[in-house]
């Protein structure tokens, strides 16, 4: 398991894809982000 492994999560960003290791920034996640570095101001 490691980078040309595509079931994880550093095999993922060396692919470039999203799945359930490594999902994708829903825009539910972007506002939590904002939100919570907003917060920290």
């Amino acid at each position: 398991m490691g980078k040309g492994d595509r079931r994880t999560k550093k095999g993922k960003i060396i692919k470039g894809s999203f799945g359930n290791s490594r999902p994708k920034q829903s825009n539910l996640r972007k506002a939590k982000k904002a939100a919570a570095a907003k917060e920290a101001k």
